[in-house]
Formats: C-alpha cells, structure tokens, sequence
C-alpha cells in the first residue's frame, strides 16, 4: 500500500536520509527504529509530505504522492501522529476531534449540511473521545490538558482521519506510565482490523517487540536491517548500531 523508493534528503552536504526504499503492506505494523540522529523522523517528514525529497519517490496504492504537499498527501490517506502534539490549543478538546471527523466527512461550506450533519459529527467525536478516555474532559481547552491528555487527544486526530496509513512518532514519549497502555490499547486495535498500514517510530524495545510484525532500522540515514522482530533484533549491525553492543571479535 505504501513505497518510499529512494527516499533521500540532503541538508547542504549532510545526508539526513539516504536512498531508502521500503514497501509497508496493509494488516501490519512496522517498527521504524535506530539510534538519534539516524533520520526516523525526518524519514517519517519526507513519507508525510513535511519535508521534501531531494530525490526518490512516495507512492500510496500505486500512486506517486512525491510532489503533494501534507494536506493532499492526508486527504490521499496519510495520517500522521507527531512526537510533539499538534493541536489546536484554544478550542476544546470535543471541537478539535469534531473538526477531524467533519474534515473526513466532508463538510465543507454548505452550511445547512454542516447545521444538520453536526449532530452526526458530534456523536462520532464523543466516542472517540471515550475510546482515549478523554469523555469527561470534552469540554476542556486542549491547552489546558496534560501532556500525556494531549497525546491521547492527538491519536483520537488521527482516529477520527481514519487514514490508509497510520504513522506514529513515539506515541507514549512523555506520558506517564498510566496513561501508555490506553494508546497502546488503541494501537493493538487498529493492527487487529488488518486492513490499514501502521509505522511505529518509537525508542522502548519493549514496545517494539510485543507491537510490530517487522522491524526496520535506519542509521546514519541508511536502512541497515529489515526483517521479522526477533531475527532484526539479534543481528550484530543492530546489537552495535542500535544497542550500542560491541561485537566479541572487536573486544579480542
């Protein structure tokens, strides 16, 4: 469903993402990882549409979405989680998920559609809102929540998108440990539907290994290994690359 063929960017002579081409199927998640500074999330900007190529392509279903910028790129199935919350911080926590579910929807300037739709919109909103746990906050500006609130109202966004793709950068950074398995719970959920494609950058191993049906590890920009969890996990470029464990031959 979706391909990165070459996928490259350039920052004046630092090559932040180099050449990478990988095929993501639906019905299964994808563990994007690699050490900081290897370039997961400037992968995950130029898949998005954020950031440019300087080179390559990304396709969805077969169709070339290089040259789309972010919006057409979502509306093309693309949704995106960020690392940092992207909300819109003076409207409540109910308008924002109902803004989502309209986007989708089509809501556009019609307004006597909008006015009898707008019921329809609301319901879908408030059961997201309870599958994040955030019902008894609907009411709540989003800036007032707490970070961790502020990352399940994000993935309630992205829910709300229902995209093709579901790109998560490091969902449960910043929350407490409370709060991670309601996301994780929500991830697990959308993986058990088979029909939609899910990135996962993320930094606990833990995660990784009980989440992803595929491991993909990127360092220095370049993609080093790709395979199933266990296989990735024990190969000696990601031990040292990733782990920062040194080879027994280089100890001798």
């Amino acid at each position: 469903m979706l391909e990165t063929v070459d996928l490259t960017i350039r920052f004046g002579g630092h090559v932040a993402v180099d050449r990478v081409s990988c095929r993501f199927e639906p019905g299964t998640l994808t563990s994007i990882v690699g050490p900081n500074g290897a370039g997961k999330t400037t992968y995950f900007n130029l898949i998005s549409g954020q950031l440019p190529a300087s080179e390559g392509r990304v396709l969805l279903d077969g169709q070339d979405l290089t040259a789309l910028p972010a919006p057409l790129r979502t509306r093309r199935g693309l949704g995106r989680a960020f690392q940092l919350t992207q909300l819109f911080p003076n409207l409540t926590v109910l308008e924002n998920v109902r803004l989502a579910v309209q986007a989708r929807r089509g809501g556009g300037l019609d307004l006597l559609r909008v006015w009898l739709d707008r019921k329809t919109w609301i319901a879908e909103a408030r059961e997201l809102l309870a599958q994040v746990q955030l019902a008894d906050k609907a009411d709540a500006h989003a800036a007032a929540l707490p970070h961790g609130d502020q990352r399940k109202l994000e993935v309630a966004l992205l829910m709300a998108l229902d995209p093709k793709v579901y790109m998560f950068d490091e969902p449960t950074a910043g929350m407490s440990v409370d709060d991670v398995p309601v996301i994780l719970d929500l991830i697990r959920a959308l993986k058990e539907r088979k029909d939609r494609t899910i990135l996962l950058v993320e930094h606990k191993m833990d995660v990784v290994r009980e989440l992803s049906d595929r491991i993909v590890v990127l360092h220095n920009g370049q993609l080093v290994a790709d395979g199933e969890p266990a296989a990735v996990i024990a190969s000696p470029v990601v031990q040292q690359a990733y782990l920062g464990v040194v080879p027994e031959e280089e100890v001798a």
